[in-house]
């Protein structure tokens, strides 16, 4: 994205066009190669009421910062020499004349056996860059897989590849979805196989000898969306990958080609290199044209109420969203809105909806939908096709929408909360100016710390690279059911294991030998009967799911994994599926059942925990004169003890149960910090009360996290205390979620110059008196957010940080012996 300029009024008058064209893609997919040229302003009237909303914004004071991103021209290239004529012929017919750069440069390196990561922005045309090397590969006898990482991507890609209209290419998605018939047909005859990573986990590689006729032809390997793949989810998919090259090299006696499709992110080879264990080159510099774009940044107004322990209260940002869709839907602005929750999308159009209809907009009103995971395939395509054609001109969604499932035609688009990353903002924001239009993105703020400190700080958005994808295959909890699935598929061999981990794997193996989960025999190692038994899902934690069963009929409403279950499905939780809300009435953690009843009881709950925390190892340390950071190994107790009721329409709490659920202990990775006992003296001496002062710089620590780590708050847990038993000093800590962790404590112990920075200032410059969910208050907390002392939090932070190296630098630290 290009670098910010300072900001900028923007007039009624809108803003002036790139000069460039955009190709409109193949079919609807948007592979976005060169077009025949065609004009396609943006109607006048539009882009004064685009602007007319941003105006608004500036006078009323929400908006803190506005500015124009410059649009560029397209760098168009020449056909490599090897693509068909048949493949020429078709993509002509869809009005694509050329490659783009990145696009041919992609591809030309793919069609050289090396394996590549293309790592360019939204609406850039990446398709194009491994159909390429990809459809060349099926026209001359091959085979290619597809992997996306959801099933709505993977069924919008088969259609792109089918609309093209090649008679010799073969291709079909095996997913959860995929009736058993038309699985079995497109083992007989499929040749470019689209599947998800749970699918290829699940039933492809299991069941890999009954494809030996795909994978002894396949030449190619597409990763669609691969920045998406980070954490635990990502380490486990990384694993699939690597057991995947062994059974393609099984069946061909050759492994194929990885091409990595990603948005901009910092290190992507890297990024790429962990995910296949492969060397790749990554390819970035996106020569697609790019039309201009007005950013800005939006914090809600204080609403004169007041919270948990009196905390002002600011505007939800779903509610300000919806107002500004409704807007922009009586503009006649195409516009879509971002939202974190199934619950949210749907709540944000319905408010719309109704906005448009007390104003005497009734026919605007049904021109405004909800977009989000749960709903039927046929019923999203329609949802999507209906924006295409302007149908549907304002639609609210969840990150469904947000891969690279493509809609075109889109002015505007709001982002109600921080998306996570900067990639993911990105991401959403590339959305709107899709057919070569001028486009506007706001990013509308919660009521939390990071938010807060990013709307105040823009810098942190617009002159800082996107994130490096954090995981971390090395996690032996993660690696251990794939060596036994690898096993199971075929006999593991010294090799293979150094493919899984150069350190880890073959201790981790021996050991598992020893716990009879393995068999060695002759140099390699072989799954026994036990070793079947070990089972994981990809995208949670725990053997088997929790089921969500409803009580009065006994359908099976969802599943949970195990940890989840004692924050989402304990006793009096309020569950929401696909839309629909329950209510828990009971949880049996033995038999791995939560009875519900459906209904909305008008109110959501939150679960609060305690934690406590021991450490293991001190791996690393970093010293900031008389105060240390560190980075190691911990174990960590938690137990969810109560939870709170909060109200549907003011977010107050109305009311807290007690639960009894059991103690869970998690053995993971952790950063911490501690202060000497001279500078805990000093503060104490001037009034600052330690404990809440440690209490509140922990949440706004988690809160801030995802700013250097590619994570949600809710990926990481924290303990703060005066005195720690472990350390014998006022000390911080911040863990990782996951068994084995999950990179995000390390990511923030190399960048904990300028994450705590971060931390220090949002919460000094948040405008409460005492402390607010926007800078110190959490909504997890199991003490009910006290102790806390705002003015203190700040104090502490700044005297860890008086030696500390400047924010951004790299963390000088040393290895601790003996540890």
């Amino acid at each position: 994205m290009a670098r910010a300029g300072p900001p900028v009024a923007v007039s009624a008058r809108g803003t002036a066009g790139t000069g460039a064209t955009a190709g409109s893609g193949v079919g609807s997919a948007g592979t976005g190669g060169a077009a025949i040229p065609a004009q396609n302003p943006r109607p006048a009237a539009e882009r004064a009421a685009a602007a007319s909303i941003l105006q608004a914004g500036t006078r009323s004071g929400r908006i803190t910062y506005l500015t124009r991103l410059p649009g560029s021209p397209g760098q168009p290239a020449s056909w490599p020499e090897w693509v068909p004529a048949e493949l020429l012929a078709a993509l002509a017919a869809t009005g694509i004349a050329a490659p783009w750069q990145h696009q041919a440069e992609a591809a030309e390196l793919a069609a050289g056996g090396q394996s590549v990561i293309l790592s360019t922005g939204t609406a850039s045309g990446k398709s194009l860059g491994y159909l390429l090397p990809a459809l060349t590969a099926v026209l001359a006898g091959g085979t290619v897989l597809y992997i996306a990482p959801t099933r709505a991507l993977a069924a919008d890609q088969v259609k792109l590849v089918r609309s093209l209209g090649l008679s010799r290419v073969r291709a079909a998605v095996v997913d959860g979805d995929t009736p058993w018939t038309e699985r079995s047909r497109a083992r007989a005859h499929a040749n470019y196989l689209l599947t998800t990573p749970d699918m290829l986990h699940h039933s492809l590689l299991p069941t890999h000898a009954r494809w030996n006729g795909f994978f002894r032809r396949l030449r190619y390997v597409v990763v669609d969306e691969c920045h998406t793949y980070r954490g635990v989810f990502g380490s486990h998919v990384a694993h699939v990958l690597r057991r995947l090259r062994r059974v393609a090299y099984h069946h061909s006696a050759a492994e194929p080609v990885f091409v990595l499709a990603s948005a901009t992110v910092s290190e992507p080879a890297r990024c790429a290199e962990l995910l296949t264990g492969r060397t790749v080159r990554a390819v970035g510099g996106a020569g697609a044209p790019r039309p201009a774009m007005s950013f800005a940044l939006w914090e809600p107004p204080l609403t004169g109420g007041r919270g948990e322990a009196g905390a002002p209260l600011r505007r939800a940002a779903t509610t300000e969203a919806a107002e500004l869709l409704a807007s922009l839907v009586r503009e006649g602005v195409p516009a879509l809105a971002f939202v974190r929750s199934r619950r949210g999308a749907e709540a944000v159009a319905q408010t719309a909806r109704r906005l448009l209809a007390d104003a005497g907009a009734d026919e605007l009103a049904d021109r405004v939908a909800a977009y989000r995971s749960g709903y039927l395939p046929e019923e999203r395509r329609a949802l999507e096709e209906a924006l295409r054609s302007g149908e549907i001109t304002g639609l609210a969604a969840t990150t469904a929408l947000e891969l690279g499932v493509n809609v075109t035609g889109l002015d505007a688009v709001l982002m109600a909360g921080w998306p996570g990353t900067r990639a993911a903002l990105w991401q959403q924001a590339g959305r709107a100016g899709r057919s070569g239009r001028d486009a506007v993105a706001v990013l509308i703020a919660r009521d939390d710390p990071l938010d807060t400190y990013l709307v105040h700080h823009p810098s942190a958005l617009l002159g800082a690279p996107v994130e490096a994808t954090v995981l971390d295959p090395d996690n032996e909890y993660v690696l251990t059911p794939h060596l036994t699935a690898a096993a199971a598929e075929l006999p593991l061999t010294t090799r293979d294991l150094d493919s899984f981990g150069m350190t880890s794997a073959r201790p981790l193996a021996e050991r598992m030998t020893a716990a009879g989960l393995l068999r060695a025999r002759g140099g390699r190692w072989f799954c026994t009967r036990q070793g079947l038994l070990v089972r994981t899902g990809l995208r949670g934690t725990g053997d088997w799911p929790v089921r969500i069963v409803e009580r009065s009929t006994g359908r099976l409403v969802g599943t949970v994994d195990e940890p989840s279950a004692h924050f989402l499905a304990h006793d009096g939780a309020v569950y929401s599926h696909q839309g629909e809300l329950y209510t828990v009435s009971s949880l049996d953690l033995e038999d791995r059942i939560a009875l519900v009843e459906g209904g909305d009881p008008g109110y959501t709950t939150i679960a609060r925990e305690v934690t406590s925390i021991e450490v293991a190892a001190e791996l690393t340390r970093a010293k900031w004169g008389p105060a240390t950071v560190c980075f190691g190994d911990v174990h960590v107790t938690r137990q969810v003890v109560s939870y709170a009721r909060r109200s549907g329409e003011t977010g107050l709490v109305i009311g807290e149960d007690v639960l009894d659920l059991p103690e869970r202990r998690l053995t993971t990775k952790a950063v911490w910090w501690t202060v000497s006992a001279r500078q805990r003296a000093a503060l104490a001496a001037a009034g600052v009360d330690l404990a809440g002062a440690a209490h509140a710089a922990e949440h706004a620590a988690i809160g801030l996290l995802p700013l250097v780590a590619a994570c949600d708050r809710w990926d990481v847990g924290g303990v703060s205390a005066d005195l720690h038993p472990a350390t014998g000093r006022l000390t911080v800590f911040v863990y990782d979620g996951h068994a084995g962790g999950a990179g995000f404590a390390e990511r923030g112990f190399a960048a904990a110059s300028t994450w705590l920075s971060a931390t220090a200032a949002a919460i000094a410059d948040c405008e409460c008196a005492a402390g607010c969910p926007s800078c110190v208050q959490s909504p997890k907390c199991g003490n009910g957010n006290h102790p806390l002392a705002k003015d203190g939090a700040v104090a502490l932070l700044r005297a860890l940080l008086t030696d500390a190296p400047d924010a951004g630098s790299a963390l000088a630290a040393s290895p601790v012996a003996d540890a």
